[in-house]
């Protein structure tokens, strides 16, 4: 259900605008995304999860909001990183 530590330092690599970038917008809503989309699989599988729904509904939330910070800040790094992810918006 979470992500490994192999695939948050993976993305880290990715998504990292300079050497030993870990909080950047980009980078905190790549790891949120892989986290999303885990729990998105596990609440398929079981839909009375209540709990764990409550969980994915907050971090899109904070999703929601870094995006929002990092369009802000620049729409053009904002697009490319809707781009690279893939989501809707």
């Amino acid at each position: 259900m979470s992500i490994t530590a192999e695939r948050k330092q993976e993305l880290i690599k990715e998504f990292a605008t300079c050497e030993g970038d870990t909080g950047s917008p980009e980078v905190q809503v790549a790891v949120l995304s892989e986290r999303i989309n885990n729990l998105t699989g596990h609440l398929k599988t079981h839909k009375k999860d209540f709990h764990s729904r409550r969980g994915l509904l907050i971090m899109v939330g904070k999703r929601r909001r870094l995006l929002d910070y990092a369009k802000s800040k620049s729409t053009e790094r904002y697009t490319t990183l809707i781009k690279r992810l893939g989501l809707r918006r």
